[in-house]
């Protein structure tokens, strides 16, 4: 029996927050991140977006490194990580850091992003993302053996070695055949944002192609994107369901005719996300209930979710990691 997942998820989009508040939101996610290891979370994930005006995290790695300083065994996800974005150099460094600081903890999903006004921000070409991203893997790959290297006619070398062998486990997201193709052409694994079984194939006919046996395809599960615990779901709606309308609708704006974004809802109100399923707001009886009948295969919970406040986002977190959790795994331990 495949047993239920359960992962905590932060991009800090809080729309008209003040300073005080976002220093509240980072300050409870450090917190949280201690709470939900002690309790047996899955994982700790972070996504990455710039030029946002609801303040989406910009710069994973630092909240990554806060994450490991208050842990000690929970691994750590950065999805996705838009390399292009960053100078190689540098973020080789930055990468070999975290992963001394964290023992090895945290992984990466690396991704081209799909807002334009990204790449503008740091003068950074669009129209040859692909060719770019394949040359700045090359670049980490290169860096992290320690040997010295050419790099834009000079030449270079980054120390100290990763603390993982070879480095840091390294991910390829993306939603397209070219996407399965490039992670295989560079000896990455493979994170779809569906389920779809034809990119697993292609993704494992282009390792085997390039003399390699595939890796870990990591394929998104059925079931809703976001999920919330709570006493009175219809109070948590009322009250807060506003801040979830405004993260799908941020996803939305994005997205437009680019489907690549997990989260998928096109809600206009508070009410139609109710009945959409991709943001789910449950008792702890309904999410046992649903995880145990396999209709929620991986349970997201996403405490900070548009800016929430600190209540229902710490009651949310300890009825999963309290009730839900203990619940599920008892069920699914095998006979």
């Amino acid at each position: 029996m495949a047993r239920t997942q359960f992962v905590t998820r932060y991009d800090f989009r809080a729309p008209g927050a003040d300073p005080d508040v976002r220093r509240e939101i980072f300050g409870r996610a450090i917190e949280q991140a201690a709470y939900v290891e002690s309790h047996g979370m899955g994982a700790l994930m972070l996504s990455e977006h710039h030029s946002s005006a609801d303040g989406y995290l910009p710069s994973p790695i630092p909240v990554a490194a806060a994450f490991a300083a208050v842990t000690s065994t929970i691994p750590i996800s950065v999805s996705a990580l838009l390399v292009n974005l960053y100078d190689p150099i540098r973020l080789a460094e930055d990468m070999v850091v975290l992963d001394h600081l964290s023992g090895g903890r945290v992984s990466y999903t690396i991704g081209l992003g799909y807002r334009e006004e990204e790449y503008a921000l740091f003068g950074k070409p669009w129209s040859t993302r692909g060719h770019d991203i394949e040359a700045t893997i090359g670049v980490l790959l290169q860096a992290w053996t320690g040997e010295e290297f050419e790099h834009e006619g000079r030449r270079v070398q980054v120390t100290p070695t990763p603390y993982s062998r070879p480095h840091p486990v390294l991910f390829y997201g993306g939603g397209s055949p070219a996407a399965a193709k490039r992670a295989a052409r560079l000896g990455l694994h493979f994170q779809p944002q569906d389920s779809d079984p034809a990119l697993k194939q292609v993704y494992d006919d282009e390792c085997r192609a390039q003399g390699r046996e595939p890796g870990f395809t990591m394929q998104a599960r059925p079931g809703p994107a976001n999920v919330f615990c709570t006493a009175d779901p219809d109070a948590f709606w009322a009250k807060h369901g506003h801040h979830l309308l405004a993260d799908a609708q941020a996803y939305a704006a994005w997205r437009g005719a680019n489907t690549s974004s997990y989260v998928r809802d096109d809600s206009s109100t508070v009410e139609e996300m109710k009945a959409a399923g991709t943001y789910v707001v449950l008792t702890p009886s309904d999410l046992i209930e649903k995880s145990l009948s396999k209709e929620i295969h991986l349970v997201t919970s996403h405490p900070a979710c548009g800016g929430l406040p600190a209540e229902p986002s710490w009651e949310s977190v300890r009825l999963i990691c309290e009730t839900v959790m203990p619940a599920v795994r008892a069920s699914q331990v095998p006979s």
